[in-house]
């Protein structure tokens, strides 16, 4: 960085909106996302659990304890690097017109580490464990401020344990269409506690000018809000017996408990349908292709500053967004070019809320590597808001 951007000229020139992010997510599984987001009715990680416990039952019994250490991924929007490195090296007189050349994008930084100890038993039960450490930012530039203030910003950092369990019943059978129902059903079950400690602030000048040499502490002493919960997620994986195409339905029931907040990054109860087929095909070790329609009930927020001149401090509420079937429809598909005891690696793609994603997910002995794309769709319909992001992520597991 060439040098030091004064607080308080960038303060007059950005502000970030309020409905700049659902709150639909704790974590983003690079090799998820980059299907789509669709696993309702895939499974096969630890990491299932974000959308479907039952899932834990694909994890391959021939990999004894399913273990990943230092899960960290980074992911950030498509423009942030050309932004900040443009402000970094603006004189003065030219941050304005920097302002202005972003003014209206979004930028997103999260960083996250998901530790996990997963184990699919003989007796077809399968069990984890994991710890879960985030931070979310989200900021968008603006070339005038407004009524929420010279700089806004939803951000939080969070935490969480996690217990999960699933188990599957066989012999389901049925005499519709000659036995082409009879199949496996497996019930999943998630515990998990969460600690959040959320930041939204609508800052005005004399705030930011005042506070320039320590606006983060700043920020951190007059808007923090700290928040917990206790919730339970519980999944039904439906797998038929048809070996050709091996076809699967899905269904969960997220976030029952108390992680509904009145902060950023509530999780209000949700439900989720999937399908899946993962048919046997000689040329590749694993071909999978999968829908979901998620968050059934559109009961998925975003957060709105009610602004109020006459008070210190404004109220941030959770405001409903409206139903396009888009937002809710995940499509992905993955295949595996190789997996053996020394080197994995799979090819994936897949929508995600009408745009496209894709992915590499790779492991060479005990090193992990996954790359994905996405888009996420900010405004309150599709195409108002968009933010493409990338997702690196970096492990140790096996």
């Amino acid at each position: 960085m060439k040098k030091l951007l004064p607080l308080s000229v960038i303060a007059l020139s950005t502000l970030v909106y309020a409905d700049m992010s659902t709150q639909e997510f704790l974590y983003k599984d690079p090799r998820i996302m980059s299907m789509g987001g669709a696993n309702t009715a895939v499974g096969g990680y630890s990491t299932s659990i974000f959308s479907n416990p039952a899932g834990l039952i694909k994890i391959k019994k021939s990999h004894g304890v399913e273990v990943e250490l230092l899960g960290v991924t980074v992911s950030g929007s498509e423009k942030i690097k050309p932004f900040m490195d443009d402000l970094s090296n603006s004189q003065d007189s030219e941050i304005i017109d920097t302002i202005n050349k972003y003014s209206g994008d979004a930028f997103n930084a999260t960083i996250s580490n998901y530790t996990s100890f997963s184990y699919h038993a003989q007796n077809d039960i399968a069990y984890s464990f994991g710890l879960l450490a985030a931070a979310d930012l989200n900021f968008i530039p603006h070339a005038n401020s407004g009524a929420n203030g010279v700089i806004e910003t939803h951000s939080r950092a969070y935490g969480g344990i996690f217990l999960a369990s699933a188990k599957k019943y066989h012999g389901i059978s049925s005499s519709v269409f000659d036995g082409a129902l009879d199949g496996s059903v497996t019930i999943g079950v998630t515990l998990k506690y969460i600690n959040q400690k959320s930041y939204e602030a609508g800052l005005d000048l004399g705030e930011v000018t005042a506070h320039k040499d320590d606006l983060v502490q700043y920020i951190t002493d007059t808007y923090e809000v700290d928040n917990s919960g206790v919730a339970m997620d519980v999944g039904a994986l439906y797998e038929f017996q048809n070996k050709t195409w091996n076809p699967a339905i899905g269904l969960s029931v997220m976030n029952i408990g108390t992680l509904d907040f009145d902060a950023y990054g509530a999780q209000p109860l949700s439900v989720n349908l999937g399908a899946s087929v993962s048919p046997e095909i000689s040329w590749s070790n694993s071909l999978k292709f999968s829908v979901d329609y998620v968050d059934v009930f559109n009961s998925q927020q975003a957060r709105i500053r009610n602004y109020n001149p006459y008070r210190s401090q404004d109220q941030y509420d959770n405001a409903e967004i409206g139903y396009d079937a888009m937002n809710h429809l995940r499509l992905g598909a993955s295949l595996g070019l190789l997996d053996n005891m020394w080197f994995m690696a799979t090819l994936n793609a897949g929508l995600y809320k009408g745009a496209y994603t894709a992915g590499l997910d790779m492991q060479l002995a005990v090193i992990k590597l996954q790359l994905a794309t996405y888009q996420e769709q900010l405004g309150s319909e599709i195409g108002q808001l968009e933010d493409r992001r990338y997702i690196l992520g970096l492990g140790i597991g096996w």
